[in-house]
């Protein structure tokens, strides 16, 4: 993450996890493999923790509002992580050049995520607690999106050394649960 695909050397990588350059070729066959264990591997950990932070935030809520307001913090915590945002760049960076790691990261990260989100959902509509929730995952995007959008797009392009200002989330979540429960309330 910190050098890219194209500066980080398979040397590099095989010193700072203190095995020789064989035993790193022993586990992946080339780079490019071990470049998209890495960006796989980190995508199901990021995505097990949102998927647990879906789980305990909505299948029992009783208050919709404070469910998603938590929902919404919890995502923005861990989706601004500075090395999730790298992550997520050096895949964009490298997209072009591995389109097939970039379709598994958004399958089984995004993607997958957002379907968790949306079944969490549509048991939230179950308990007549959402109404109108026709396509579960669409409303799960839509959130996020509200969530997001701002910051995650801010850390994308200004940098990830400066935290946004906790203040300024907070207002961007309670805004987004505002406007998501305005059509899904």
């Amino acid at each position: 993450m910190r050098h890219g695909y194209l500066g980080a050397t398979t040397d590099e990588v095989a010193a700072r996890a203190s095995v020789s350059k064989q035993t790193l070729y022993k586990h992946f066959t080339d780079k490019q493999h071990l470049f998209a264990e890495v960006i796989l591997d980190t995508a199901v950990q990021v995505v097990d923790g949102l998927s647990a932070a879906v789980a305990s935030t909505l299948d029992d809520a009783q208050d919709v509002r404070q469910a998603l307001r938590d929902l919404a913090d919890g995502y923005l915590r861990g989706l601004l992580q500075p090395d999730v945002v790298r992550l997520r760049r050096l895949v964009i960076a490298e997209a072009d050049r591995f389109p097939e790691i970039g379709q598994a990261w958004f399958d089984r990260g995004f993607d997958r995520a957002l379907v968790i989100m949306g079944e969490a959902m549509r048991r939230l509509a179950d308990r007549d607690l959402l109404h109108n929730l026709s396509d579960p995952t669409l409303a799960a995007c839509q959130f996020a999106g509200l969530v997001m959008y701002q910051p995650m797009n801010q850390a994308m392009f200004a940098g990830t050394d400066a935290p946004q200002p906790a203040e300024r989330l907070s207002r961007i979540a309670d805004s987004a649960v505002d406007v998501f429960l305005a059509t899904y309330g």
